[in-house]
């Protein structure tokens, strides 16, 4: 149960953080209608993105083999 929370965890991090892409390659336009905002957005896309990738790795680093 615990594997799939972290792989969940992952997976909505790797698609907030692909939005947060999308947005980049179009934050002319969106800078045109939302201003300051545009990047406001943006950072926080990306911070929630980062933070989920973060907190769906294990606790401990695995052992070496």
């Amino acid at each position: 149960m615990k594997h799939d929370k972290r792989k969940r965890k992952f997976w909505m991090g790797n698609g907030v953080l692909a939005l947060a892409m999308v947005m980049l390659l179009f934050m002319g336009p969106l800078s045109s209608l939302l201003g300051i905002w545009a990047v406001a957005i943006w950072m926080g896309l990306a911070g929630a993105g980062v933070a989920l990738l973060m907190s769906g790795q294990a606790d401990e680093p695995p052992m070496p083999d």
